[in-house]
């Protein structure tokens, strides 16, 4: 199966993220969102960060005209086929079911969901052997790793398409089966909660603990990872973590990240989360 098209649903960080690596490998893409402020606020981060990839030599100036005119961002899908559509609108089931209920038949349909089941999109859709996940990681035009994410009914040649795509990509794609939390999300867990734990009980601050982390070899300490994640996002994987698997003390979520996320402090698309932003991103 050839991927020539895609439509990426949702130009909020992740979305646009996506949008620029598939336009940037060769796809032809359309960004799509309701909103025409959020595809404009897209569109200038990703010609953006082509143009700091053309000032680092990492792009040339033809290869980010190509680019360019390869990413196509509307807020009306009406006359628009793709042969692969990736949502990366709202954690909400009810949402992408009729997201993907609105767009034609005909395409493979993945999720960028981070906490909701594969296996219940499938059973809302009449073509649920077309169905998978296929979860990036923020910020996605630099993480290599991808999910795909295998629904009790996605076909075989679905999974095989979307390995050989992300692999065409200079990605890693990684195999699981639709459980909760996938791989990654459900292994990081500890990482979070257990932070999050140590400032509630007043063990250390978040500030400490993420200089700690970042001193030992990780990239960003939790915190950081948190406000760059979404504490939004994040805090509905916890909670569908902790749903799944009989109130596991291990998945409970934070009342720290709770509050933060009921104030709208979502970090950094906000403008504040565990830390304060100047330029937050649109969500």
């Amino acid at each position: 199966m050839s991927i020539q098209q895609v439509i990426v649903c949702g130009a909020g960080t992740m979305g646009s993220g996506i949008a620029q690596v598939t336009a940037q490998a060769g796809q032809e893409t359309y960004l799509f969102d309701e909103s025409t402020e959020a595809l404009h606020a897209a569109e200038a981060r990703i010609r953006a960060a082509w143009k700091s990839m053309v000032e680092k030599g990492r792009m040339s100036e033809p290869e980010m005209s190509a680019a360019i005119g390869r990413l196509h961002a509307t807020a009306d899908l009406a006359d628009v086929e793709a042969d692969l559509v990736i949502e990366a609108i709202v954690e909400n089931l009810e949402a992408k079911v009729a997201l993907f209920r609105s767009l034609p038949p005909g395409a493979i349909f993945a999720s960028n969901t981070s906490s909701l089941s594969i296996n219940a999109l499938q059973e809302a859709l009449p073509y649920p052997e077309r169905v998978a996940g296929m979860h990036f990681f923020n910020p996605a035009p630099l993480m290599k790793l991808v999910e795909i994410v295998r629904g009790a009914k996605t076909s075989a040649p679905v999974t095989a398409t979307l390995e050989a795509l992300v692999r065409s990509w200079g990605k890693i794609p990684v195999h699981c089966a639709d459980a909760p939390g996938f791989i990654v999300n459900r292994v990081a867990r500890p990482y979070y909660l257990e932070a999050l734990h140590m400032v509630a009980t007043g063990a250390a601050g978040y500030e400490d603990i993420d200089r700690l982390a970042e001193a030992t070899g990780f990239r960003m300490g939790p915190f950081r990872l948190m406000d760059l994640i979404g504490n939004d996002i994040n805090l509905a994987v916890s909670r569908s973590l902790y749903s799944a698997f009989p109130k596991a003390a291990r998945f409970r979520p934070s009342s720290i990240q709770e509050g933060m996320v009921a104030r709208g402090e979502f970090g950094r698309k906000s403008g504040k989360g565990y830390y304060s932003y100047t330029n937050p991103t649109h969500p």
